[in-house]
């Protein structure tokens, strides 16, 4: 009998743990989906002009690109687990916009998760320059 209760008690504990691992996994694997989402959106950001990102509005629930929203696994995440990206604008300074992009999910247990990344985009940035020329 007792070995039978020492055999119950180490089921049930690597029970436990087993789903302890699989919701490290859930929420390491949807970190690193969020990462992807919001660093294609840093990316298409740096394509655009002063004009169009000085415009930007803050915005509660973007729309993910369809590259990832045609993954069966993405569209069941936005779906049944409430995966959204926003974007929040702000100007610290003039010719500044600092850029905030969340991505919000609910893991399995329905915690609620969220991953962010903040850019900054000048108006004479990466590719504007200024010269001086000398007589």
């Amino acid at each position: 009998m007792l070995a039978a209760f020492i055999l119950a008690l180490a089921i049930a504990t690597s029970i436990t743990t087993l789903q302890r691992a699989f919701l490290s996994i859930d929420t390491a694997r949807n970190m690193t989906l969020a990462g992807q989402i919001m660093q294609h959106e840093l990316e298409k950001v740096r394509l655009k002009d002063w004009a169009t990102v000085s415009a930007y509005t803050s915005s509660d629930n973007l729309t993910i690109d369809s590259l990832f929203t045609s993954n069966s696994y993405i569209a069941n995440l936005i779906a049944n687990r409430g995966l959204r990206l926003s974007r929040e604008v702000s100007t610290p300074e003039t010719d500044i916009v600092q850029l905030t992009y969340t991505v919000t999910w609910r893991n399995y247990d329905g915690r609620e998760l969220s991953r962010s990344y903040v850019t900054y985009y000048a108006r004479y940035g990466m590719y504007d320059f200024f010269y001086n020329s000398s007589s």
